[in-house]
């Protein structure tokens, strides 16, 4: 099993005048101590106008920055956003090419529409629009680096013969991946032979149906790009310190404070008697969320940390988590580590800890 980390760049308030400043160099400098101790990937999302919550509107940016600290470590979009205009798909086969190419052939490019509406209504876009623009964004893209001469004709987009450049340096093109979050994600990203990156912080005896969705779906794929990228990925919260105590000292609020803003985000979807059917899960999804918020959430975190389904602990705790992941048969376990008010050097030692003493165990 392969190991990773994600960005949202969060700024948990009150702020002060250089905290953005700090949080980005703060990550880079986390970023490199990662590829040093052995993790395989890190992930860096695409948010737009989500305070406190996400920083983070020019991964590419981030991620090229991080390729010329790093030497191994894989530099994944997770995930640029592919509806326009939030990107058009030639900018992102361009921006993407660009990285592969800086960072010596490392670049994952993860895919996705967004499941705000405040990103979605900021940038004008349609809701119903999201998924057959991300649908034909995505099929675009590898063709845009593999062939030498392209054109489209679509229902959203429409390129004269071109040839988009740069190239990438991997052939026949970087690894593609969807972000996943409703069952039907998860069939879709097999049929399309995409990676799945499991977004939902889904737990261990909840993970394998969504697992097995997406591996029957694989079996008869028939891949956008030039290969079938067959791997899930699943995420959790990490916070590791030499004892329990130590790690929920931070790792507790940090998780809470995750949750309750997530949570906060999907609440618009629940006043949307509209939505279309690709985004009813989020309506539901945001219902059950605002009944959860009125009762708080602090017996739900004592059950999922006692269920050793948040990696939150002493190594030997965190150890026992990663492998009940493992036991599931995920491909690649993501760690969120810079959350809420985490200070810089706990963030460090969770990944120098993981590096150190877990990572060698599931090697």
């Amino acid at each position: 099993m392969k190991f990773g980390i994600i960005y949202e760049l969060q700024m948990q308030k009150p702020w002060d005048s250089d905290m953005e400043s700090r949080t980005y160099h703060d990550a880079l400098e986390q970023i490199e101590l990662a590829d040093k101790v052995g993790f395989d990937y890190v992930w860096e999302v695409e948010h737009h106008f989500l305070e406190e919550y996400s920083h983070s509107s020019a991964p590419e940016v981030f991620l090229a920055a991080a390729s010329q600290r790093t030497k191994n470590i894989r530099l994944g979009h997770g995930v640029a956003l592919l509806p326009y205009p939030f990107n058009h798909p030639i900018r992102v086969a361009e921006r993407a090419a660009a990285l592969d190419i800086v960072s010596n052939g490392r670049v994952d490019l993860g895919t996705g529409r967004s499941i705000t509406e405040q990103e979605l209504g900021g940038f004008n876009i349609d809701p119903a629009d999201s998924r057959p623009m991300w649908d034909e964004a995505v099929r675009m893209i590898p063709k845009m680096w593999t062939q030498e001469t392209f054109s489209w004709e679509g229902d959203y987009f429409v390129v004269p013969p071109r040839n988009v450049i740069p190239k990438p340096v991997q052939k026949p093109h970087p690894p593609m991946w969807m972000a996943c979050t409703q069952p039907d994600s998860f069939r879709i990203a097999g049929e399309y032979g995409l990676g799945a990156l499991s977004f939902g912080f889904i737990a261990p005896g909840v993970l394998e149906a969504s697992l097995n969705i997406y591996r029957e779906a694989v079996k008869d794929a028939k891949p956008v790009g030039e290969f079938v990228n067959n791997q899930f990925a699943a995420t959790t919260f990490a916070s590791v310190a030499a004892t329990d105590e130590e790690a929920l000292e931070f790792g507790r609020p940090a998780a809470e404070f995750f949750q309750e803003s997530l949570g906060i985000l999907f609440i618009p979807w629940a006043k949307k008697k509209d939505a279309p059917p690709s985004y009813q899960y989020y309506v539901s999804l945001a219902q059950m969320v605002e009944a959860r918020l009125s009762e708080g959430g602090g017996e739900r975190f004592q059950e999922a940390w006692e269920s050793d389904t948040l990696c939150i602990g002493s190594p030997e705790r965190c150890r026992r988590v990663v492998k009940s992941y493992a036991e599931t048969g995920i491909d690649q376990l993501i760690f969120m580590c810079q959350v809420g008010r985490v200070p810089h050097e706990k963030v460090m030692q969770t990944i120098r800890l993981f590096g150190e003493e877990i990572i060698p165990e599931f090697k």
